[in-house]
C-alpha cells in the first residue's frame, strides 16, 4: 500500500492571456480633440468675462471721478460750517456768561451805566468851521 508512486511533473499554473487594452489611435486623437475643444471654450469664455469687466469698468470710472469731486465739495463745505459754528458756539457760551451780561446789554441796548461818562466825538473840521461862522 505504501508503494512509490510513480513522480509526476511538478504543477505549473495556468497561464491565462491576460488582454491588455491599449488606447487605439482613434481614441487617442478623439480625446486629444476634446481637450482643445475644451481648452478653447475655457480661453472665450474668459475672453468674454474680460470683456465684460472691461465695459463696467469704463462705465464706472466718471461715475467715481464725479462722486470723488462731490466728496471733496462737501468736505469744504463741512470745514467752514466747523469754522461758523465753533464761531457760534463761543458767541453763545459768551453770551451766557454771567460775567459778560451786562456788557452785552449795553452793547445792545445802547444803554449806559449811570457812572460811565459818554463820549461823543466831533469832526474837527467841522468845530473849526462853527467857530469861525459864530466869529464875525
Amino acid at each position: 500500500m505504501n508503494a512509490i508512486q510513480p513522480s509526476r511533473p511538478p504543477l505549473q499554473p495556468i497561464q491565462k492571456r491576460r488582454v491588455i487594452s491599449r488606447p487605439k489611435r482613434h481614441l487617442r486623437q478623439r480625446s486629444y480633440k476634446v481637450m482643445a475643444l475644451e481648452s478653447t471654450a475655457t480661453i472665450a469664455v474668459n475672453l468674454v468675462i474680460t470683456a465684460v469687466a472691461a465695459s463696467a469698468l469704463t462705465q464706472l470710472l466718471p461715475y467715481h471721478w464725479l462722486q470723488q469731486e462731490k466728496l471733496r465739495e462737501m468736505s469744504t463745505e463741512v470745514k467752514l460750517m466747523e469754522v461758523h459754528v465753533n464761531g457760534l458756539q463761543a458767541e453763545f457760551s459768551r453770551n451766557f456768561d454771567p460775567q459778560e451780561a451786562k456788557i452785552i446789554r449795553q452793547r445792545q441796548g445802547y444803554r449806559f451805566d449811570p457812572s460811565q461818562r459818554q463820549i461823543v466825538l466831533m469832526n474837527q473840521d467841522r468845530r473849526e468851521d462853527e467857530q469861525t461862522n459864530l466869529s464875525p
